[in-house]
């Protein structure tokens, strides 16, 4: 991992910006619920958007905290790198092609959205591409990184059969039915997977364009 001022600087800007989002958020979902406090905080903690956002502020500010220590070492890892910023570059993707045509947010809401769905995925993605180690990514990688998704939509899908809260209308059954969501569901793993293929090939790219100029030196 390149230590270097700016990346000290970078880290700063984008633990920052992800905390405030995530926290703004959290405050607008609370004063605006229409459900118990209780049921209000699950339904939080059950958006990929949320649960994605917190999983790269606590790499943020684990690597600009604590960039020795265990976790430290963990999210320096080029692998797991790799596989966050894929994570956060669907959240940006889904909201921005999908999710954005179909609602108005306004005011503070407008704000906390903006910072979930379109800062914090750029943010990560240049963090990526500049600071990130690049070396030792393989193809079968993108395996493995199906995990977090698969457990994300069996979680979901699991609570909304009993309590009818689903986070988002491509993975409502109460509208789509089963059917029509397994096939949503098997569409965005394939979506995840080829995504994975991408950010290896550029990985794959930019870690033999360093070498070269690293040995032009």
């Amino acid at each position: 991992m390149k230590k270097t001022k700016a990346n000290q600087i970078f880290l700063t800007i984008g633990a920052t910006l992800t905390w405030f989002a995530v926290v703004l958020q959290f405050y607008l979902i609370i004063i605006n619920r229409v459900e118990s406090v209780l049921e209000t905080i699950i339904r939080y903690f059950s958006f990929y958007t949320i649960l994605t956002n917190i999983l790269v502020a606590l790499a943020l500010t684990v690597l600009l905290l604590k960039p020795n220590s265990r976790w430290g070492n963990f999210f320096s890892r080029a692998n797991v790198l790799i596989a966050i910023t894929i994570y956060i570059t669907v959240v940006g993707a889904l909201y921005n092609l999908i999710l954005r045509q179909i609602w108005n947010p306004e005011g503070l809401q407008r704000i906390a959205d903006e910072l979930l769905h379109v800062v914090t995925p750029l943010l990560f993605i240049i963090y990526w591409s500049i600071f990130a180690p690049k070396s030792g990514l393989r193809w079968k990688n993108a395996f493995p990184w199906l995990i977090y998704p698969f457990v994300y939509a069996v979680c979901v899908l699991s609570r909304g059969a009993l309590s009818g809260f689903y986070p988002y209308p491509f993975i409502n059954v109460n509208t789509l039915g089963y059917r029509m969501v397994l096939l949503n569901s098997v569409g965005l793993f394939i979506g995840f997977f080829l995504l994975s293929l991408l950010f290896i090939a550029t990985a794959q790219v930019l870690n033999r364009s360093e070498r070269l100029k690293t040995n032009n030196i």
